[in-house]
């Protein structure tokens, strides 16, 4: 008898639909947030979805990962203390304590189940929680950086869609609160969904971005399991530029690895293609000549 054809399936707006065949079910609970679900799959190797979305699959989590952690952390210029919100797979940590300026990491996840369910089950994603630099905490991060007295150089917003428990992360409120916790050179990226599908949504996020930072900025990179293959990032400062102030150098004689990010990579994924400059033409600040992104 022949094994059964399994296959998961994300629908995105009711448009379009990805799929990926899976050899097995790692892990399936449900907890207080979200259907929680961790597979197998054939050429994409373990996949995490949250209420039927995916989240991160090993071929190419370290793209996603990359792309939000070190483009803020080469353009400031001594990072030291970052704080995480959401990211509850641990990709995103795992990129930022490879730097060895970072002393602090602050992770903030709603979802205790997420956590568990990656160490247990893609620990290649995962490992770095147990970082000693790295502080967990399972809680609300809306709450965390209302509360919060503690300053931070890079706030990263790793959340999941603008539904369920990850609305509040896209409310003007909580982006005052993010703004209010950085340190002068402060940067904070936030995850900024898909340009083909989301551009309403992006521009919502920007707007209510918009009174908290001087410079607004889109970055994008390419994924193999989102919906439409490019997705963004969005930056925000209030005075770093993420090209001028980009140092390549630092790079260079770093001993980070990276398998996606590179200094042209960085470079280029400020270079926006002409309609999604146009969805956002006033949201969005102008980027300088790139030439000047390789002075330093």
């Amino acid at each position: 008898m022949n094994a059964l054809d399994l296959w998961v399936k994300e629908t995105h707006q009711d448009s379009v639909a990805l799929g990926f065949k899976v050899e097995k079910t790692l892990f399936s609970g449900k907890s207080a947030f979200q259907q929680v679900d961790v597979v197998q799959t054939k050429g994409h190797g373990a996949m995490l979805l949250n209420d039927g979305i995916i989240m991160v699959s090993e071929r190419d989590e370290h793209i996603y990962h990359e792309m939000i952690a070190h483009v803020p952390l080469y353009v400031h210029p001594a990072p030291s203390r970052v704080l995480v919100i959401g990211g509850g797979d641990g990709g995103t940590v795992r990129e930022v304590v490879k730097h060895d300026n970072i002393s602090r990491v602050v992770m903030v996840e709603i979802d205790e189940m997420v956590v568990n369910a990656c160490r247990e089950y893609i620990p290649s994603i995962s490992h770095s929680l147990d970082d000693p630099r790295v502080e967990l905490i399972i809680g609300d991060g809306v709450k965390y950086v209302a509360a919060t007295e503690e300053k931070f150089d890079v706030v990263l917003i790793d959340s999941t869609d603008p539904i369920g428990p990850a609305a509040p992360l896209f409310d003007r409120q909580f982006y005052q609160n993010a703004a209010g916790i950085l340190e002068k050179d402060g940067i904070m990226i936030s995850q900024a969904e898909s340009p083909f599908y989301d551009f309403e949504i992006q521009s919502a996020m920007l707007a209510n971005q918009r009174p908290f930072f001087k410079r607004l900025h889109l970055y994008t990179f390419t994924n193999l399991t989102y919906p439409g293959g490019l997705w963004s990032f969005g930056f925000g400062s209030n005075g770093l530029c993420p090209l001028t102030d980009f140092d390549r150098n630092r790079f260079n004689a770093s001993r980070v690895q990276t398998r996606y990010y590179t200094p042209e990579i960085h470079v280029a994924a400020f270079v926006l293609p002409k309609f999604v400059k146009e969805n956002l033409s006033d949201m969005l600040d102008p980027i300088p000549p790139l030439e000047k992104a390789f002075v330093k």
